[in-house]
């Protein structure tokens, strides 16, 4: 009897099964991490109607609420030119969302309706995900309402031209699967927090999907509920961000140990003028240190046009001092 219940024993231990366990018990912590995350965020991400006024002109996307007030986040190419916006939350209410503004360059709308009383998502902080990190994203892929799939965040800091024809940076490349509905659907950390603003897939690709920055997001969506639009300046550059070795860093002074590499430099732009070149990494602009894209994005103000600006690059492994005259930006693909 003894070795019949040893044995017994020994069984059950090692499989872990008894009939007792219920299925919360048998959730790993991966995918505890992913539930937790979506039933934060999931109340919060709504399916987008949109309309021209034709047949043809009918479409759909995803967006979040961000604000407890009604505004809806989402991208601008979901809702550009479209007369009429219906936004259904998870409960499968419907209401009227009114456009406050978009920007075409970074591929962002904000929408409000006053219908709504949600929590909203809680924005995270783009500039501190590394890739490796859990990236779960939400959505409405062809119509089916809170999708959820999850990956990793494969790559920071991508540079990419949408099927627009915008060019966009600064861009969180992930293998969370998108498809068609998911534009504009949150993309989150592990915390449940929103880290990017789901965009853009490559199709013949698979696990090749792009959102864009969170902190790009927050201050895009802040100027276009102040000011309905974005008026800006540009260098007339692309870029992405890019490391510095840590010894460079030191012996050279610099605030950061990353900064933006110039990838492309527009002819007869300020930043050719100024003498910046492809390879070009940029450090610091009017005086403050640039780690990161979203870092030049903020300072590239209406406020600054025609205005001559220190700019501070690494070329070559020297430290340079170049003086550049942003000029206003007309809306057209994107640079800095």
């Amino acid at each position: 009897m003894a070795l019949v219940q040893e044995d017994t024993y020994v069984i059950s231990d090692i499989t872990g099964k008894h009939p007792d366990n219920s299925d919360d018990q048998l959730l790993d912590s991966y995918s505890s991490t992913v539930v937790l995350a979506v039933s934060q965020v999931g109340p919060s991400v709504v399916n987008l109607e949109v309309s021209n006024g034709s047949e043809r002109g009918k479409g759909g996307g995803s967006g979040f609420f961000f604000t407890p007030d009604g505004y809806i986040l989402t991208n601008s190419h979901v809702v550009h030119g479209m007369k009429e916006i219906i936004a259904t939350d998870s409960e499968g209410a419907c209401h009227r969302a009114d456009l406050i503004g978009e920007d075409p360059e970074t591929d962002l709308a904000v929408l409000r309706t006053d219908e709504f009383k949600t929590n909203a998502a809680t924005l995270g902080d783009s500039q501190k995900i590394r890739p490796g990190q859990i990236a779960i994203a939400i959505g409405n892929p062809y119509g089916f309402q809170a999708t959820v799939t999850a990956g990793v965040i494969s790559a920071l800091g991508r540079s990419m031209r949408s099927y627009s024809g915008r060019m966009m940076d600064d861009i969180i490349q992930t293998d969370a699967a998108l498809n068609p509905g998911n534009s504009g659907g949150p993309l989150l950390n592990s915390a449940g927090e929103v880290i990017g603003v789901n965009t853009a897939t490559i199709m013949p690709a698979q696990g090749i999907c792009f959102a864009i920055a969170i902190n790009t997001a927050k201050y895009v969506a802040g100027m276009l509920i102040k000011h309905g639009k974005i008026r800006r300046s540009v260098l007339g550059i692309g870029g992405e961000w890019t490391s510095l070795p840590r010894r460079f860093v030191r012996a050279h002074g610099i605030d950061r140990d990353s900064g933006v590499l110039i990838v492309s430099v527009a002819p007869g732009s300020p930043a050719e003028i100024a003498g910046l070149k492809q390879g070009d990494l940029i450090v610091r602009f009017d005086g403050a240190p640039i780690a990161a894209v979203d870092d030049l994005h903020r300072r590239l103000t209406d406020k600054i046009i025609g205005v001559p600006k220190a700019i501070t690059i690494v070329r070559e492994g020297q430290v340079l001092q170049r003086v550049v005259i942003p000029t206003e930006s007309l809306g057209q693909a994107r640079s800095e």
